[in-house]
């Protein structure tokens, strides 16, 4: 019996990972893996394919796509351009997924959420700051001031958080939307994880949209096809995780410790059978209300963000703008 438990993620990996540790199998979900060992790039998808489903996972029915690599918190070049160029491929993916091409000429409104004045929630802003926006150019000199036969109309906004400017950025997007027809949104967002090794190494990419706010409790307007009319793929990085996450990651390797122990085996092993539900709902009446509702990120947080956006817009501008791209 699954117990209903509130992990604070926003990675569908990571709620797939939730039942497999319960033995409990998800109809209307499935998942594949591949990693490639040579670069160190593990891709997940997790498909859920019916509402049945949906309801299981928290999350809407769509394709998640999941790029983990130790490589992407290393501040190399030449590692970060070879991810991007994945990243990119499995953008294009999704892209034609919904019968869209990135070499078409399309219209695309790139959204940074977060705030840039909290790091860890700065990188929607920081992959906009990155960006090669053409709309502009496109606009008043024709496509062939870009020297390519197709150019896309790559534009973006940074619409802040409800507390900066008194609106939902759902609402800011939306007026945006109705505007300028874009074919195509791209948010990005920080998001929170339920495992501290996630941080900084993941990327997730997935063709629901996007809600901001929603790994840390903070629930806002959503970002999807249904709210504002036109395809909307999200891509987040997660950069925080909860106190609770990481106490309950602690007593992992306490109980660990307590089975290699010969005199205290037997109290690792009573500590074993609880699944990961009940564990983790016990740790979390223990840091209860104290340290309940903490949120923790690494403390070179700052050059990870900016690493990373480099990376997610380097992926976008070699999808739409790049020559011979598409």
């Amino acid at each position: 019996m699954v117990r209903n438990y509130s992990v604070r993620t926003d990675l569908a990996l990571e709620e797939r990972e939730r039942f497999e540790s319960d033995n409990v199998e998800i109809p209307g979900v499935i998942l594949e893996e591949n990693y490639d060992e040579e670069r160190e790039i593990r891709v997940t998808r997790v498909q859920i394919e019916t509402e049945n489903g949906a309801k299981a996972m928290g999350k809407p029915v769509g394709t998640y796509l999941t790029l983990e690599t130790p490589n992407l918190a290393v501040p190399d070049d030449e590692e970060h351009m070879e991810i991007a160029g994945e990243l990119c491929r499995h953008l294009r993916e999704l892209i034609e997924k919904n019968e869209r091409r990135a070499g078409d000429d399309l219209s695309v409104l790139v959204v940074g959420l977060g705030n840039r004045e909290v790091t860890p929630d700065a990188l929607g802003p920081y992959v906009v700051d990155h960006l090669c926006v053409t709309r502009h150019i496109v606009k008043e000199y024709g496509k062939y001031a870009m020297g390519m036969e197709h150019a896309n109309l790559i534009s973006a906004v940074v619409p802040g958080v409800t507390g900066q400017t008194g609106m939902e950025s759902a609402e800011i997007v939306r007026g945006i939307v109705n505007e300028t027809h874009p074919d195509l949104v791209i948010a990005v967002d920080a998001l929170a994880a339920r495992n501290s090794k996630r941080l900084n190494r993941t990327v997730q990419i997935a063709d629901t949209g996007i809600n901001p706010g929603s790994g840390v409790g903070n629930h806002r307007c959503g970002m999807t096809e249904e709210s504002l009319g036109v395809p909307v793929i999200g891509i987040g990085v997660p950069t925080v995780v909860d106190a609770a996450t990481i106490v309950n990651d602690t007593m992992e390797n306490f109980i660990k410790a307590l089975e290699s122990s010969e005199s205290l085996k037997g109290v690792g092993e009573v500590l074993r059978s609880y699944n990961a539900g009940e564990k983790y709902e016990f740790v979390r009446e223990l840091i209860s209300p104290h340290l309940n509702g903490m949120f923790v990120t690494p403390k070179d947080v700052d050059e990870m963000v900016h690493h990373i956006s480099h990376t997610i817009s380097e992926a976008l501008n070699m999808l739409f703008v790049s020559r011979g791209e598409g």
